[in-house]
């Protein structure tokens, strides 16, 4: 990976950002294109933010990038471009946790602060034997203080790229315990308990949410509005969109977008409806429906924006619009 045993501490708190929940093997083109794009914090301090958007667009949990933004002109402003080489300092900034400021501070600066990611959780409670849940105040404090320490004072980057490699490559939640170094002292390989470790003690509700979309045509443009306050997808682009508890029938979906203005009396031609699409968040399953039609007159909402089809390219937007502008226009009933 192009981070392994960057010392830039630019490059690699962009590198953790980016691989917060996101698996390395998708993190890893947005980071090179992120490098490409800003090579160091004031040109991503002085970017559009529709721009850093587009770029992030597909990696999901989206407060990450708004948080990105927020950093890098922290830094660049505040900081003159140059990260601070202070543990708290770097805790400080925005979006960066005790994880991240230690990455930060150990790669960067050689400064002894023990890195606890989830694989250093799945390490340290299998070898370890210890079942307090890992999501616990309890357990973070716990498993915070062994971290520390176990970490090597001398070498504290090498050190913390290590046990964090060796939870990606052996100890992973399927284990390869044959090529384990830690065989004959590991608790849950000895105890036959590896498949129970770490443990979780919470169980986190689904909340499933409809969303209705409408692709609404007027003389070759398309209505687009950008999401605000503090739900979900916030500063992306979608279709105006009207959100029920429950499926609708389509005569049901006109009816509601006829009551809330979405729709004039007359359309131009057919309304299209699309299948269901749905999209999985960590606590939310949001499913999806498309209505395409032409109207004849402009609904009155200051907030939409109208923009011809291939203009729309050029704007961020979530996962479920894009599986749905992916998808075989022709599958259209």
């Amino acid at each position: 990976m192009p981070w392994k045993g960057e010392k830039d501490p630019y490059r690699i708190w962009l590198s953790e950002i980016i691989l917060q929940q996101t698996r390395v093997e998708q993190g890893l083109a947005y980071y090179e294109n992120f490098i490409q794009a800003f090579p160091d914090v004031h040109s991503l301090a002085n970017a559009p933010p529709e721009r850093v958007m587009k770029l992030w667009e597909g990696l999901g949990y989206y407060s990450r990038c708004r948080n990105l933004m927020q950093t890098a002109k922290q830094v660049s402003q505040e900081y003159g471009g140059n990260f601070p080489s202070d543990y708290n300092d770097i805790l400080r900034l925005k979006g960066v946790g005790p994880y991240t400021a230690a990455a930060i501070a150990s790669f960067s600066f050689s400064l002894p602060h023990a890195v606890v990611d989830g694989n250093v959780f799945r390490v340290l409670s299998r070898v370890f034997g210890e079942f307090t849940p890992i999501d616990t105040t309890e357990g973070k404090k716990l498993f915070s203080m062994l971290a520390e320490e176990l970490l090597d004072k001398n070498k504290p980057g090498e050190y913390n790229q290590a046990i964090m490699d060796f939870g990606a490559t052996i100890c992973k939640p399927a284990p390869v315990c044959k090529q384990c170094p830690f065989l004959k002292v590991c608790h849950a390989f000895k105890k036959g308990c590896i498949d129970s470790l770490p443990v979780k003690s919470k169980k986190l509700a689904i909340r499933k949410r409809w969303f209705y979309y409408f692709i609404l045509e007027h003389e070759g443009k398309i209505a687009l509005r950008r999401r605000n306050g503090k739900d979900i997808w916030q500063e992306l682009y979608e279709y105006p969109m009207l959100e029920y508890q429950k499926h609708l029938t389509n005569r049901e979906i006109i009816s509601l977008a006829s009551k809330e203005g979405f729709t004039g009396p007359a359309y131009k031609n057919q309304i299209k409806y699309s299948p269901v699409y749905k999209q999985q968040l960590s606590h939310q399953l949001i499913s999806g429906k498309f209505i395409r039609l032409s109207i004849a007159e402009k609904p009155s909402f200051n907030d939409w924006i109208w923009l011809e089809e291939a203009q729309m390219r050029e704007y961020p937007f979530p996962r479920l619009i894009h599986t749905y502008l992916d998808s075989n226009v022709k599958s259209l009933s």
